[in-house]
């Protein structure tokens, strides 16, 4: 019988859209059973404490180191940004899982240009930037992060990994896994990373494999584009209609 591959996803109550069209790329695609947690802030209720941080461009800049913590510190899991499409078999990655090490990930070395991302959120320039936007967790070997770790720890002490003895506990995989849209070079990426900004969001329509984006929301949600972009339309206006408020805190 294939193994159950556990794949926590960071979400963010603005683009619910990017969640689910992340989900069908993946689940088109795995030769395995997978299953998909999204880490939200709604659904972590009062395990999360962190005060919003300006720095942050999403929900789950922090909430995404809870992943061992949900797992009960047992087994592996992948996370794995929001922003994100599937173009190869996840089971691939899975398959890289190496019990040595305690986190496995890409090691970018990112030095973006511009000051602002998607959103005119701020982009930070750090050591090991994008690292952990996508991770193998070994769970039993991140003990260290629990939950009063998860909410008081600085920023940095999270992203470069500061909760490990030392960086020989961080294992390499292929930057295909990881694969940062008009960044890294190469070809033949497995999963494609919108850290810039997604289409999803109206500034970010044309960047580059903005069709491969497209292609997954339409199948993802059966329907031909055109229809899918009449139907945001309608949506739009019944929501205009109710007065529905954003959900995305103020």
């Amino acid at each position: 019988m294939s193994e159950l591959i556990r794949i926590f996803v960071g979400y963010d109550r603005r683009i619910p859209v990017a969640f689910q069209t992340l989900v069908h790329s993946v689940t088109a695609r795995s030769s395995q059973p997978v299953s998909f947690t999204p880490i939200s802030l709604t659904n972590l209720g009062s395990l999360y404490t962190r005060e919003v941080n300006p720095l942050q461009s999403t929900e789950f800049s922090f909430s995404r180191f809870f992943t061992p913590y949900l797992c009960n510190y047992e087994g592996w899991a992948i996370f794995m940004d929001n922003d994100i499409i599937a173009q190869d078999d996840i089971a691939k990655l899975w398959a890289l899982r190496d019990d040595k090490y305690a986190v496995m990930c890409i090691k970018h070395d990112h030095n973006p240009g511009e000051a602002e991302k998607f959103m005119h959120s701020t982009q930070t320039k750090y050591q090991k930037k994008n690292w952990s936007s996508v991770m193998l967790f070994n769970n039993a070997k991140c003990k260290k992060l629990t939950k009063e770790y998860v909410n008081t720890a600085t920023g940095l002490e999270l992203h470069q990994f500061k909760w490990l003895d030392n960086d020989n506990q961080i294992g390499e995989i292929p930057p295909r896994w990881n694969h940062l849209v008009d960044y890294t070079q190469g070809n033949n990426p497995a999963l494609l990373h919108y850290t810039e900004g997604g289409p999803f969001y109206p500034d970010y329509q044309n960047c580059g494999y903005s069709a491969e984006w497209f292609r997954e929301f339409v199948e993802a949600n059966y329907c031909k584009e055109a229809d899918i972009f009449k139907l945001v339309e309608m949506a739009k206006d019944k929501v205009k209609e109710k007065n529905i408020r954003k959900v995305w805190p103020s």
